[in-house]
């Protein structure tokens, strides 16, 4: 018998809309929610993580962290975990809702003796990024580690500063871990929105960075800017919409240029979770643009 917890995921890109129908799901009383965006764990960093309001369905796993603080895909397994554990014990059951990768994978994919994060050896890697850049990094964990470094773009910071950070912690390349035999912590049972028209998604990504900046993100970013705790290189500061608001506050581009480097770089972002989401094994697709709430409860069925 499978003692692994079971629980419900659903995924897809950026702006496809999972959190309104997470909404609907949660409202009938059947489902507690947990929040899988690597963004949404951090105070302060509200409007352009378009994360959930106080009057949405609330989500377990948001605003745990400063966004000063490190919080890494270990972290999220074990919060994850007893997370799922207490929405069982109150007889419901757990919807994970979000489209970051590696905290999927940190539940499927658990790859046992893998080191925490170290605090120390990240700043010394990010103090030696900003004076040689990310591509000397991901030259020198090509060396080290050709096998995950030929999957990674040389300017994947986050990526590259964590195969460097598992190499000079353990003597062992992360590729290595990879590996080995994988150990499910959870029963996880997918649906993903998949848009069939790209236009579609493109288009709803561009009105969403529009709403965040009517809703003040212009000011949320000069806040955090501001803040003594500031440092671009901070792994929640390099994620999609801030990095870009950060370039335009030092740099002083224009705002047109702002929302278009944003927009672009949001829709790279929505590719790359495409691109693993069809891969996800046992996943139950539907269509994005015309997915409903019933059509999502009724996948959901389909796997018990």
């Amino acid at each position: 018998m499978d003692a692994r917890p079971t629980a419900f995921a659903l995924m897809g890109p950026t702006a496809c809309g999972k959190t309104s129908l997470a909404q609907a799901l949660y409202e009938t009383g059947q489902y507690e929610l947990i929040s899988v965006d690597s963004v949404l764990v951090y105070r302060g960093l509200d409007i352009g993580s378009a994360k959930p309001g106080p009057d949405e369905a609330p989500h377990a796993l948001i605003n745990i962290r400063d966004f000063w603080d490190t919080y890494s895909a270990g972290e999220f397994r074990v919060d994850c975990l007893q997370q799922i554990q207490a929405i069982h014990a109150r007889g419901k059951r757990a919807l994970l809702v979000g489209g970051t990768q590696m905290y999927y994978k940190a539940l499927l994919d658990f790859e046992s003796g893998l080191p925490s994060a170290d605090p120390k050896l990240r700043g010394r890697l990010r103090a030696q990024a900003e004076a040689e850049g990310w591509p000397a990094l991901h030259a020198y964990l090509a060396s080290i580690d050709p096998a995950t470094a030929q999957r990674l773009h040389p300017n994947h910071s986050s990526r590259i500063e964590r195969a460097i950070e598992v190499y000079q912690l353990t003597g062992q390349p992360l590729s290595q871990f990879h590996a080995r035999a994988p150990e499910p912590l959870v029963d996880l049972r997918a649906v993903g929105l998949i848009p069939q028209d790209r236009a579609w998604l493109h288009g709803r990504i561009a009105q969403r960075f529009q709403q965040m900046l009517e809703q003040g993100f212009q000011a949320e970013l000069e806040r955090i800017y501001q803040h003594p705790n500031f440092d671009p290189a901070l792994t929640s500061l390099m994620s999609v919409g801030y990095r870009q608001g950060f370039d335009w506050l030092r740099q002083g581009h224009a705002q047109d240029e702002f929302v278009e480097r944003g927009v672009i770089a949001t829709r790279q972002l929505a590719k790359r979770q495409l691109t693993w989401l069809r891969g996800w094994p046992g996943l139950h697709p539907l269509v994005a643009e015309t997915a409903d709430f019933k059509q999502v409860q009724a996948a959901f069925l389909t796997f018990e």
